[in-house]
């Protein structure tokens, strides 16, 4: 008979599984809303399925990795009948952020982001690094399945490993970010003027910036820097996701900036910004959680050198009262 333990435990690393197939091809059918065909394969700019991988091995541990193949097999259902070699695309999809995940354990990557190196980290192997897995096995796949042409392996190649490495720059730091939020105490609300002054000017100026015929995507970059600097991760994270959806949005549908451009030049452009804002947002608001965590440390270091060299300081010696105070000891 099988302990009830461990049927329990069982069952539960199941729903786990599940639940990450799920969450893996819910925001997959989202990255496919905005998808492009580059001879004759469809990717995305930006693929979120592969940042909630990213953030589901970071929580639940690399045991729920059949849950990322099962959402990608979902997904390829989707999209039309199951070859052979899309079981190759399948692993793929698997293996990347496996390896991505494997390498951050690897530098002591924590998943507060309250270091630089841990932004460097997510940013240089779990997602551009990590990433290279799934985009040349993907492209490969398509290839000798006869679902992709020879000639157009590098673009395709270029667009899958720049989507999936976006999803992980965008939508893994929301997710960890999520994760460790709390209620607001107190003295959050006097913040609160300010944090409905950034949510308006971000409302007023993204789309300006994204729809405009002008080149003006650059107005998104100081409210990314107030967003970092003031809110760290809480506001750059959401805000950075953002300005991706609808950059993508824009470019997808040909308008705004992206009206006249060819369709690599709106893909070099619009993953140059979505790079860009990503990069910014995570790294800038690693530095400042950093700088604050080592001045909060430095003030409690301060606060207990006090109380230290209040309790080893000697007492004062007792005042004497009485009618012999102030008198000349050997007075006549």
């Amino acid at each position: 008979m099988v302990p009830t333990e461990e049927v329990r435990r069982l069952s539960l690393a199941v729903l786990r599984i599940l639940g990450v197939a799920a969450a893996y091809a819910g925001a997959a059918q989202l990255g496919l809303l905005k998808q492009l065909l580059i001879s004759g394969a469809v990717v995305t700019p930006l693929w979120p399925s592969s940042g909630i991988a990213v953030a589901c091995l970071l929580f639940l541990g690399i045991g729920i990795w059949p849950g990322i193949a099962l959402g990608a097999l979902i997904t390829i259902m989707t999209l039309g009948p199951v070859h052979l070699f899309d079981i190759g695309v399948i692993a793929a999809s698997a293996l990347a952020p496996v390896c991505s995940v494997l390498m951050l354990r690897r530098v002591g990557f924590r998943t507060e982001l309250d270091r630089l190196r841990d932004g460097v980290a997510l940013v240089f192997l779990g997602a551009l690094a990590g990433m290279l897995i799934s985009a040349t096995l993907g492209a490969w796949m398509l290839v000798l399945g006869g679902k992709l042409r020879p000639e157009g392996f590098w673009p395709t190649w270029t667009a899958w490993w720049v989507g999936d490495a976006m999803g992980v720059l965008v939508v893994t730091p929301m997710l960890l970010m999520l994760r460790r939020a709390r209620r607001p105490r107190v003295r959050d609300f006097r913040r609160w003027p300010e944090a409905v002054a950034l949510l308006i000017t971000a409302v007023v100026v993204t789309p300006l910036a994204t729809m405009s015929r002008f080149s003006v995507l650059f107005l998104v970059f100081p409210v990314l820097i107030w967003a970092a600097l003031r809110f760290q991760l809480s506001a750059s994270a959401p805000y950075a996701l953002f300005v991706s959806v609808l950059a993508i949005s824009e470019a997808t549908d040909r308008v705004g900036g992206f009206e006249h451009h060819t369709l690599i030049e709106r893909l070099v452009s619009l993953q140059a910004l979505n790079g860009s804002v990503a990069l910014t947002s995570l790294l800038l608001a690693a530095i400042v959680t950093e700088q604050r965590n080592v001045r909060l440390k430095v003030e409690d270091a301060c606060v207990e050198l006090a109380d230290l060299v209040a309790h080893l300081s000697p007492a004062e010696p007792p005042k004497q009262f009485g009618p012999d105070r102030g008198k000349d000891p050997g007075g006549g």
